[in-house]
């Protein structure tokens, strides 16, 4: 019985074992000893499975990632892991090379040479996809958010992973790169909530009747649509200016994508009632005083 397994063990060694040997050991051989080049099936076989297994794994942490995102956030994250896998197999394709006898140092040195210079003139992108990025994990903006960036109101429709799109109040669509949403200030007007609060102010002569001021521009605010019951608007006497009491009529919307048209609707009301009560909105005053050259 010895004998025996010991004739299986050789036969399983030399020719099972042996034939597979000489069949991944087939392929192209060009030169010997160290400048040789052995491309085999072997290798080939090898860089396939290698391929695959990166395919499913990226697949495999895809998901994981993207799992508690919607679909449409799913789906801007494409481009990025396709480009992770085209990095891979150019990895796997050098060192399948390497392991062939190819001397790929020439390769390495240039392609250094070229993700540098590549890197130098797209680190804006880099940066605009990094807060495509950010945006999209934390939630920090949102279809939906009226924005103020650079001076620039608007409301966000579409964020991509390089730029964010936002329709202005002139209906001009605004693109943003992402970058600014993580290097710049940014106002988010509807962030944490829908309700903002605005202001109207208005100068009144001096002399004027306060409380008839204030009677007025509360029952405006009052009046507007789309201004809120509640938080109930408020008015404050802000200051002595220099030709004009100073009044502001404080209310809260929820539509502040619109709030330059409802505080303009609200100045053509203050302005009619102001009218119907005397009260008078004053030019600005200066005192000219004209000193006579000694004679």
């Amino acid at each position: 019985m010895q004998e025996g397994a010991e004739e299986i063990k050789e036969i399983i060694t030399k020719d099972v074992w042996g034939t597979i040997k000489d069949f991944l050991n087939l392929g192209f051989h060009i030169g010997e000893g160290e400048k040789a080049i052995n491309l085999t099936i072997g290798l080939l076989l090898l860089l396939t499975v290698t391929l695959v297994a990166t395919k499913f794994i990226l697949k495999w942490f895809r998901n994981i990632f993207t799992r508690k995102m919607e679909q449409e956030d799913k789906q801007k994250f494409s481009s990025i892991f396709k480009f992770i896998n085209y990095v891979i197999y150019l990895v796997a394709i050098l060192v399948t090379l390497s392991a062939a006898g190819v001397d790929i140092t020439l390769v390495i040195t240039a392609s250094a040479a070229l993700f540098v210079g590549l890197g130098l003139a797209l680190q804006e992108l880099f940066k605009d996809v990094l807060g495509g990025i950010f945006i999209i994990i934390d939630k920090s903006l949102q279809v939906g958010d009226v924005v103020e960036v650079d001076g620039k109101v608007g409301k966000v429709f579409e964020i991509k992973l390089r730029t964010t799109r936002a329709i202005t109040r002139d209906d001009k669509v605004l693109i943003l790169p992402n970058h600014k949403f993580i290097s710049d200030i940014v106002y988010n007007y509807t962030q944490n909530h829908r309700t903002t609060r605005e202001k109207v102010s208005v100068g009144v002569a001096y002399g004027s009747d306060v409380d008839l001021v204030t009677t007025i521009l509360e029952e405006v605010a009052n009046t507007q649509k789309q201004v809120l019951k509640n938080p109930k608007p408020f008015v404050l006497f802000e200051d002595f200016g220099d030709s004009a009491l100073i009044f502001s009529i404080y209310f809260f919307t929820n539509d502040t994508f619109r709030d330059p048209r409802i505080k303009s609707e609200m100045r053509y009301k203050i302005n009619a009632k102001f009218k119907e009560n005397n009260v008078s909105i004053p030019f600005p005053q200066r005192d000219i005083h004209i000193i006579q050259p000694k004679q």
